[in-house]
């Protein structure tokens, strides 16, 4: 998966230890990956999934 281009931001749910950074400036996916290991794995998802994780977190 080529994610040349990807704007890299941090989670604002890390706090002051970043630990997860979300790409999701490219079309048709939302990139994820450790900010403390920025060459290592991404998780990609496409933007309906990553949409309803994120609704489902975000309820109480």
């Amino acid at each position: 998966m080529a994610l040349n281009g990807a704007t890299w931001r941090t989670s604002t749910r890390s706090g002051s230890t970043d630990c997860v950074e979300v790409a999701d400036n490219l079309p048709g996916v939302v990139a994820v990956r450790d900010s403390k290991d920025r060459q290592g794995p991404v998780l990609a998802f496409t933007p309906s999934t990553w949409r309803s994780f994120v609704d489902k977190v975000k309820r109480p």
